[in-house]
């Protein structure tokens, strides 16, 4: 994901600096050469967080993007200070938005954090321009040496399922996984327990296609394909139609 210029947990200050440069989407990608086929004919959108500030919205709307998905909260200590401007500016262009949170399993539980995002600004509204919230889980950027944060794989499906429970108990909607195939089958075993009512956001750069998905999904909903590009942040795809991506806002 794009990434926040953010203090780590107080334990893991000493490991940050080689941490964050190693470690995280962005980081695991190759560089990507040009725009997959697919782009000429799947919405285009973008995901952005507090290090793209004050977004030209109708600037990125200009420039093709139709969604966007926005970092609002990080564990149950941190908000993004611009995602006000940044989710009512994009819906103001015409930009369907929705909010993510980028999930710390070692720092509290699932509900806990889930409660925090939906508190402060991860809500779902049926109104055809608010996308589900979705839920960041990666590789540890804080600390390399334990990159699927402490937790054994039985412990991360049940943190991911205590996050997503408690998320569509509060907003109804579930939510979408933002994850990499390698990170998902290390970090839960391959579980395939979310792939039947969780939307798969799927992380791959430098290719032409997404590639083999987690398991038990068989297709992406989402496509994060760069992390540079035309549009502010990281470059992401739909897979459909404009009409296609309108009912998915809606909960079809």
């Amino acid at each position: 994901m794009a990434r926040d210029r953010i203090p780590p947990p107080r334990r893991c200050v000493h490991a940050l600096a080689a941490s964050v440069a190693a470690l995280g989407l962005a980081a695991t990608a190759t560089a990507f050469a040009g725009t997959p086929a697919t782009a000429v004919s799947l919405p285009k959108g973008h995901d952005v967080s507090s290090h793209q500030k004050n977004v030209d919205w109708p600037g990125a709307r200009a420039e093709g993007a139709r969604f966007v998905y926005i970092k609002a909260t990080e564990s149950t200590t941190y908000r993004n200070p611009y995602f006000d401007q940044q989710y009512n500016g994009s819906r103001q262009a015409g930009i369907r938005r929705g909010a993510y949170h980028f999930a710390l399993p070692d720092q509290s539980s699932g509900a806990r954090q889930a409660a925090y995002f939906v508190s402060h600004g991860g809500t779902w509204t049926a109104d055809g321009w608010t996308l589900p919230p979705a839920l960041d889980v990666e590789y540890n950027p804080y600390d390399k040496k334990h990159r699927c944060y402490g937790l054994s794989p039985s412990r991360m499906v049940r943190w991911i399922r205590s996050f997503s429970d408690e998320l569509k108990r509060e907003t109804g909607r579930r939510p979408v996984i933002y994850t990499t195939t390698n990170w998902w089958n290390l970090c839960t075993g391959g579980s395939s327990a979310f792939a039947a009512d969780h939307a798969l956001w799927i992380a791959r750069h430098g290719s032409a296609d997404a590639g083999a998905l987690p398991a038990g999904w068989s297709s992406w909903t989402f496509w994060q394909y760069d992390n540079s590009g035309s549009l502010p942040g990281d470059q992401n795809l739909f897979n459909g139609s404009a009409g296609r991506l309108k009912s998915f806002a809606l909960g079809h």
